[in-house]
């Protein structure tokens, strides 16, 4: 019978217990201790949880405080001087959370360890920091303890550690050139020690399988680091501890003959996103090597056909037997915790839907039906036949289409979605702005304090009326524009105070969405996003900031800049459906989008803001698929956007995300200002917009919101003296990297008003 196991489960619990814990221990109110008692608790609940849906194996090592990889950075010993760490002294968790949120030893502030998308999802990773001579070590012990703790409770147990490849790949550091440098290659021999002292403790632990994660085998390998894998592996293999190997987020391709021809224990690889490689792989194996078999979707929150799976594994469950292994694609971090805890969702809908608990049962359910009687055994015939009916039941929804939508589609193909050229929208755009030099502006967001969170709570509740609710709302967009004016901002934003999340927000305005209350996964540390679950054809019923927006403009004359959520980010950061291409749902959103900045631009607003922070992370990981993904993405944006007139001003926001590869593609998106993530990066990504002579407006971040330190006015001016020696001080907004929603106002006012200050300064630089 097929083993079953996990490749990683959610960290921050069914009711986000470990946000709370963290964000109550940054502020003073919960000690260590009790950290520490939280981080137990909850490990030991999901263990149990798999243990009990029938898991041969549970992961340990997936947990992390907040990020899988700054713990294995930390674990290694790689961590920046700036931080104070002792030589040879274990890294203790405070320094692991200094890394992550910019903070040196006593409080000082120090510049925080970059972030950016893991792969192609939504969750951020923080950049491993490398550099030549590098030491390594191990430096923390908590895999170690955390292997004794599952012991402990009667675990058998499967730790999963980063790969050294993919580690190195994703580090950075000012000797290399980028992702595929193979000049960091030369740090495996100092490197890979380490990991066999690793692998060494933990087969003196009992440990009886590792799995090591190496996603990279999915990409564009250069020659250089495919051939790496031979050696590496080699040295590895020889501990007394099986490797699990683990590929996920695409397919093999090119990279399978070098996948097979490691001497690894096993093999784990994604079937969701490339289920053609399935009998490839199992007939390349060697005798006794096991195939785990990625096939439950750990990206997305559909169940799972587990009919045609049954027929697709059948004959290699026949030939493997034993040695076929079945898992989730990938870890099950992406996805929510537990449907269960979904009472507000309709049947209909929640019959077609799995969450992580789900998961692990239909992985049970499929190796049920693969054993010895097979699915002709009455309670697996049954259980089949219920996900049979939901998955037709779903087919047939009349919820889902609309042909409205399809005949508007049909008519946005004759469309425009091309403007005049930057230089005379620019010149006409200034004339009507008005605005200085190095102008400034925030990105759209204002701090979501527990006041306003508390009223928009008695709101949903039905304890504050919709007018007091209004009144509260528009009473804190007034003391925003106020602030704003104070502090001597050029281009204003009303605050998104009526916003939950930028996604969900307009998915709550739209047809084809539908939300949950508890559907909450982790985006990095503390932060958690609930998407929109978006299942049916979208369309804009009202207007969705007009009102909010001019009331915003009518309290000031600086122009106000209205705030939308792009068709991309929309797209991405939803669970989308999967029975149609995500280029037309895309397009949906693209034509609903368009109707409301149409409607902005008709109520006076001069300047528009499409965010489309998940641009980048849309791109497919292999290069030879991105030229048909880039195609539609620009057009939806465009779509979007190139209805307004030539003085009505574009602008668009991207972070964390490296876009020196795609910036042919950011340009034909042809926004007027872009925004961009640069100060965690000390303005590197700058070499995209230079290099390339990006021919339109960019504000580069002067500060990073994701970290609680405030900025020196001189740190501002001198990272934005490196961007006007790289580009036309002209074309140069000044503005904080994201959005301030998760920032408190005392350090927000410090933070802006030396922003302010620093644009001055420049101004008077330039005069």
């Amino acid at each position: 019978m097929a083993t079953l196991h996990n490749l990683g489960f959610p960290r921050i619990g069914a009711r986000r217990e470990l946000k709370r814990a963290l964000e109550s221990y940054w502020a003073g109110l919960i000690s260590a201790d009790e950290l520490e008692r939280v981080g137990r608790e909850l490990r030991a609940r999901h263990w149990a949880v798999q243990a009990q849906a029938g898991m041969d194996w549970v992961p340990v090592g997936d947990f992390a405080w907040y990020d899988h990889v700054l713990e294995w950075s930390a674990t290694l010993g790689a961590v920046p001087a700036r931080f104070g760490q002792p030589g040879d002294e274990p890294v203790a968790l405070d320094t692991v959370f200094r890394m992550a949120r910019g903070r040196a030893p006593a409080g000082a502030p120090a510049a925080a360890c970059e972030m950016t998308k893991w792969f192609d999802t939504n969750y951020h990773y923080l950049v491993p920091e490398l550099h030549p001579g590098q030491r390594f070590r191990v430096a923390r012990t908590a895999l170690f303890d955390q292997v004794r703790e599952a012991h402990a409770l009667g675990h058998a147990v499967k730790p999963v550690i980063p790969g050294p490849l993919t580690w190195l790949w994703l580090g950075k550091g000012e000797a290399y050139a980028g992702a595929g440098d193979a000049a960091k290659l030369a740090l495996l021999p100092a490197l890979l020690p380490v990991y066999e002292e690793v692998l060494g403790r933990l087969a003196a632990e009992g440990v009886q399988w590792v799995q090591i994660d190496e996603p990279i085998l999915v990409l564009d390998l250069p020659a250089s680091w495919r051939n790496a894998f031979a050696g590496v592996y080699g040295r590895l293999a020889r501990m007394s501890a099986p490797i699990l190997l683990a590929t996920y987020f695409g397919g093999l391709g090119d990279n399978l003959p070098a996948a097979l021809d490691l001497p690894v224990a096993g093999l784990h690889v994604d079937l969701v996103r490339a289920p053609e490689q399935l009998e490839a792989v199992a007939a390349g194996l060697r005798p006794g090597q096991v195939l785990s078999a990625g096939v439950i979707d750990g990206r997305n929150v559909w169940r799972a056909d587990l009919d045609a799976w049954l027929a697709r594994l059948s004959p290699v469950a026949t030939s493997l037997g034993e040695r076929l292994w079945l898992a989730p694609s990938c870890s099950l971090l992406h996805v929510p915790v537990d449907l269960d805890e979904e009472d507000a969702l309709d049947d209909e809908l929640k019959g077609w839907l799995s969450f992580a608990h789900q998961k692990l049962d239909e992985l049970a359910l499929l190796r049920k039906a693969l054993g010895p009687g097979g699915a002709a055994e009455s309670p697996v015939a049954e259980a089949l036949a219920r996900q049979r009916r939901a998955l037709e039941a779903r087919a047939r929804s009349r919820r889902i289409h609309d042909p409205r939508v399809w005949e508007a589609v049909a008519a946005s193909r004759e469309l425009s979605l091309r403007r005049p050229p930057f230089g005379e929208r620019i010149a006409l755009q200034r004339a009507r702005l008005r605005l200085p030099s190095f102008p400034t502006t925030t990105i759209g967001s204002f701090p979501q304090t527990p006041e306003i969170r508390g009223l928009r709570r008695a709101w949903r509740d039905g304890s504050l009326s919709d007018a007091a609710y209004e009144k509260a709302l528009r009473q804190a967009i007034a003391d925003c524009i106020a602030f704003q004016e104070r502090i001597g901002l050029d281009v204003l934003v009303h605050g998104e105070f009526e916003r939950n999340d930028m996604v969900e927000y307009f998915g709550e305005l739209m047809a084809g969405f539908a939300f949950t209350r508890n559907g909450w996964v982790q985006s990095y540390g503390s932060r958690c996003v609930k998407p929109p679950i978006l299942y049916g054809d979208v369309s804009r019923p009202a207007p969705m900031t007009v009102g909010w927006t001019t009331y915003a403009q009518s309290l000031t004359d600086k122009p106000v800049k209205a705030m939308l959520t792009g068709p991309v980010t929309l797209l991405q950061w939803s669970f989308v459906r999967d029975d149609q291409p995500r280029s037309e749902t895309c397009r949906q959103l693209a034509l609903a989008l368009r109707e409301e900045v149409l409607d902005l631009e008709a109520a006076g607003i001069r300047i528009i803001q499409i965010d489309e922070p998940a641009f980048r992370e849309g791109l497919p990981l292999r290069r030879s698929q991105w030229p048909g993904y880039l195609r539609w993405a620009v057009d939806c944006f465009r779509l979007a956007a190139a209805g307004v007139r030539d003085d009505t001003q574009i602008h668009t926001h991207m972070c964390y995300s490296e876009f020196n590869d795609i910036i042919e593609a950011i340009a034909e998106m042809d926004a007027d200002v872009i925004t961009i993530e640069t100060s965690r990066s000390n303005m590197e990504l700058l070499a995209a917009f230079e290099d390339y002579r990006y021919p339109n407006d960019i504000g580069p971040g002067v500060y990073d919101i994701h970290s609680p330190n405030v900025p020196d006015v001189e740190w501002m001016v001198g990272l934005m003296r490196k961007a006007r020696a790289r580009l036309p001080p002209e074309r140069l907004w000044v503005n904080p990297d994201c959005g301030l929603k998760t920032r408190g106002w005392p350090e927000t006012e410090a933070a802006l008003s030396k922003m302010v200050e620093a644009a001055h300064r420049l101004r008077g630089e330039a005069a």
